[in-house]
């Protein structure tokens, strides 16, 4: 492991590539994301997004480059050290206990990334896994259904669960991957909501087809093309690049 490196950025990728065979998937990707930014990468199918989240959570470590966690190199570790370092993902297919209530999957979250995680004894109500499984509820908006079989909610409903399961344990960064993928209008207001109302201290990076939702719960915008880095500024800044808009908008947005 190298020595942590001195910045006030929560992730900083460096020449980050991933190969496979000869199809280099993501290619010399390089960008910062600041402590407590809201940051979006876009794209078109096969840019290279989801790939780039594999390499940065550890699923698919990179081919060559370096990633940096708050200051320390974590190229090399595995996915659960990453984690207990207070990274987190969501994922475009939802990894939920169906069979379970909403309440009992937010505190298997809670007691997946807590100390003693494997302790046997049922937690007493004043547990403090049972106190932040409430605080979750409440901030994935999902309070009047905490009782309700994950298999009854409706897709957005269990996108929201998604969202309030990476919050567990405090977490510095969440990586959310394509999280308004197949909601409603209705729901989708929803989801902006909850993204607005995270904790301004936590950072994190959203993988999103839908420009309205991106761009509105963002500061900074990296649009990836052929696994490679195109634009990166402002959501003005973006919805405004004519490059931009000719290979995803078909024109002004």
């Amino acid at each position: 492991m190298r020595a942590p490196v001195a910045t006030g950025d929560a992730l900083t990728l460096t020449q980050v590539t991933r190969a496979f065979g000869a199809l280099r998937a993501v290619d010399e990707v390089s960008l910062s994301v600041a402590a407590g930014q809201k940051y979006a990468i876009l794209g078109s199918n096969g840019a290279g997004k989801t790939t780039l989240f594999n390499t940065i959570t550890g699923d698919f470590p990179p081919t060559s480059g370096r990633i940096h966690f708050f200051g320390e190199d974590i190229t090399e570790l595995p996915p659960h050290e990453r984690i207990r370092k207070g990274l987190r993902r969501t994922y475009q297919s939802s990894l939920l206990f169906r069979d379970l209530t909403v309440r009992d999957n937010l505190f298997l979250a809670v007691r997946g990334v807590a100390s003693g995680r494997f302790a046997l004894l049922r937690s007493r109500p004043r547990h403090a896994s049972v106190a932040a499984t409430q605080e979750l509820l409440e901030r994935a908006r999902l309070t009047h259904l905490a009782d309700e079989p994950v298999a009854n909610l409706a897709h957005g409903q269990q996108r929201q669960l998604e969202v309030g399961m990476a919050l567990a344990g405090a977490p510095r960064l969440i990586l959310f991957d394509e999280p308004a993928a197949g909601l409603s209008p209705a729901e989708r207001r929803e989801l902006v909501a909850l993204l607005r109302g995270l904790p301004s201290h936590m950072s994190f990076v959203l993988i999103e087809h839908d420009l309205d939702i991106a761009l509105a719960v963002v500061e900074k915008v990296t649009v990836m093309h052929n696994g490679r880095v195109l634009k990166t500024g402002t959501p003005a800044e973006i919805q405004d690049d004519a490059q931009v808009q000719a290979i995803y908008m078909g024109g002004k947005h």
